[in-house]
């Protein structure tokens, strides 16, 4: 059977449908607060998720912004807690600052640490980050555990982070993971509540490298 539709799109060329789409945000974000540096990172937010709740209930530390610049400037590592988080970063432009992207959630050391141990992969995998990333920029979209093993790790003098991007999603510790996040005095990018994922925290970091571009 042949089905045919009356609509048609605005346009098929990407750019302008990305700017297209950055207007209507633009027109029905309402009224906010975030400052011109962290508008960027909420407007990609709410381009990647089409909730507009989700990017108003964005927190940035006030360090935030410029923390993340910085440690992508200066070549730091970027480590995510799963592979699609790492999948979807821009690395070209992280790759000419000299940033190599990191997870370690699938190594073997990993594995056979977490099986001993009987816990959870996300928590092993940042215990080993943190001694290979200080100053890198921590983003986790997935894993809660992952980021409040992280929390720990910082509150004990054992994680420098430059930047924490925090933004898991799910039912289980995730509102309360980025609620202890939002308590530490470190730069952080975190949203209040169950929503986040791999998709906005890569919005997220992707944001802000193209700052660093252009500053």
């Amino acid at each position: 059977m042949d089905f045919k539709t009356e609509f048609k799109p605005i346009t098929v060329q990407p750019q302008q449908i990305e700017g297209k789409s950055f207007e209507i945000i633009d027109q029905e974000i309402g009224p906010h607060s975030f400052t011109k540096e962290q508008y960027p990172i909420v407007q990609r937010v709410i381009h990647a998720s089409a909730d507009f709740e989700l990017g108003k209930r964005l927190l940035f530390h006030p360090d935030a912004i410029r923390a993340g610049i910085e440690a992508i400037k200066n070549g730091k590592k970027v480590v995510c807690d799963v592979q699609m988080v790492q999948v979807g970063i821009s690395k070209p432009r992280l790759e000419k600052y000299g940033c190599e992207v990191k997870v370690y959630i699938s190594d073997e050391d990993v594995i056979e640490e977490a099986k001993r141990l009987n816990t959870t992969r996300a928590i092993i995998s940042m215990r080993k980050a943190v001694k290979e990333a200080e100053g890198g920029i921590f983003a986790i979209g997935n894993a809660p555990t992952a980021l409040l093993e992280l929390i720990r790790l910082v509150k004990e003098g054992e994680a420098k982070p430059g930047l924490i991007i925090g933004l898991p999603v799910g039912f289980v510790s995730a509102a309360e993971s980025k609620e202890e996040l939002a308590k530490l005095d470190i730069p952080f990018i975190t949203n209040v509540g169950r929503k986040g994922g791999s998709t906005v925290t890569v919005a997220a970091l992707n944001a802000i490298s193209l700052l660093a571009e252009r500053v």
